[in-house]
């Protein structure tokens, strides 16, 4: 029957349960919020990533910019979280974003919003390196890079999906931080800033080949905080 269902129908139906497990679980004024008159500096943890050349690149840009934009105005202060989806809402054409390439059941296709996972990823990789407590965080399903075009390490990522998979990430400090994305030319870097200084975390991905999969181990330190299991690129 699920398959009759229209996806618009899905879609509302996922953020209203979201929606509902929120209230049950998290406080409403948890939630980081958009307050553009902080501007958090002093100490900055930075990662730089490339953007690589391909198909919708201008759009993909386009998407990442749109997104930042708001990204880059919320303080999160102690124990606050910050949710990837709550701070940039629904990606559709409405809100201004573009077509972008997107992996959808193992395939490479075509979507408004496509690109947005590595603004999410950059972010991700930030928040290990500098140990805040991820609370959500979801993997790609394929492994779509040859180690030559490889921007990021396996295990670095971090997928989005409007209403079903989410980027969360706690402020366990006893500060107030902001990440801050920026693009030049064909790079992306994200800082985290503070007032006080963040401790820089040394982050490895152990890549396991299990066959048909690879299995890929995230260490904090000597500390192991996340497993990821990547399929082959389906033709």
């Amino acid at each position: 029957m699920k398959k009759f269902i229209p996806t618009v129908v899905k879609l509302k139906f996922r953020v209203i349960k979201r929606q509902i497990t929120d209230l049950k679980f998290i406080s409403k004024n948890r939630f980081a919020k958009k307050r553009p008159q902080e501007n958090v500096s002093g100490f900055s943890i930075t990662i730089e990533q490339e953007i690589k050349k391909g198909t919708f690149l201008e759009n993909k840009i386009h998407n990442l910019k749109l997104a930042f934009k708001t990204i880059n105005e919320i303080c999160i202060y102690p124990d606050e979280l910050f949710s990837f989806w709550k701070t940039v809402g629904y990606p559709s054409e409405k809100n201004g974003f573009k077509k972008g390439r997107n992996i959808v059941n193992q395939k490479i296709s075509e979507e408004v919003g496509g690109g947005l996972c590595q603004l999410s990823g950059i972010i991700y990789h930030t928040a290990l390196t500098a140990n805040l407590q991820i609370l959500e965080r979801h993997n790609h399903s394929v492994d779509i890079y040859s180690e030559e075009d490889r921007f990021t390490p396996l295990g670095a990522d971090a997928t989005v999906v409007y209403g079903y998979k989410d980027l969360r990430i706690k402020n366990n400090t006893d500060f107030p931080i902001q990440f801050k994305i920026e693009i030049e030319g064909s790079h992306i870097s994200c800082s985290l800033n503070s007032h006080k200084e963040i401790e820089e975390h040394h982050v490895t991905f152990n890549t396991i080949d299990k066959g048909k999969k690879t299995e890929v181990v995230t260490f904090i330190e000597n500390k192991k905080v996340a497993i990821s299991f990547y399929n082959k690129l389906r033709s």
